[in-house]
């Protein structure tokens, strides 16, 4: 099994950029289709990102609301998953989580990973 931790979120205004990081231990990220998910106070846990094991662009997906401000990436000598995050808004502000499902799972459902991080607090200021 894998262990993730994420890091990276903080304090930032309207406009500005995060680069968040899921360093894994126990197994290489690029055993699994990896992802990043998001929370906001009082709403569902939201699909953010995905990244098949076998990455290339074309083995990347994103949901509507961060296509082409957010990049999902993985190196794999550091065993470990980012997203940059560009252009950020108010609405981005969430616990942003990495998770890890078996290769060919990778989808916009929570309920398809196995392995979830503890979270890093994103907070974009108007």
């Amino acid at each position: 099994q894998v262990q993730l931790v994420e890091s990276g979120g903080g304090l930032v205004q309207t406009g500005g950029s995060l680069r968040l990081s899921c360093a894994a231990s126990g197994r290489a990220v690029s055993s699994y289709d990896m992802a990043w998910f998001r929370q906001a106070p009082g709403k569902e846990r939201e699909f953010v990102a995905w990244l098949r094991w076998r990455w290339s662009p074309l083995n990347t997906n994103y949901a509507d609301s961060v296509k082409g401000r957010f990049t999902i990436s993985r190196d794999n000598a550091k065993n470990t998953l980012y997203m940059q995050m560009n252009s950020l808004k108010p609405e981005d502000t969430a616990v942003y989580y990495c998770a890890a499902a078996s290769r060919g799972s990778a989808s916009s459902s929570k309920n398809n990973y196995t392995y979830w991080g503890q979270g890093t607090q994103v907070t974009v200021s108007s």
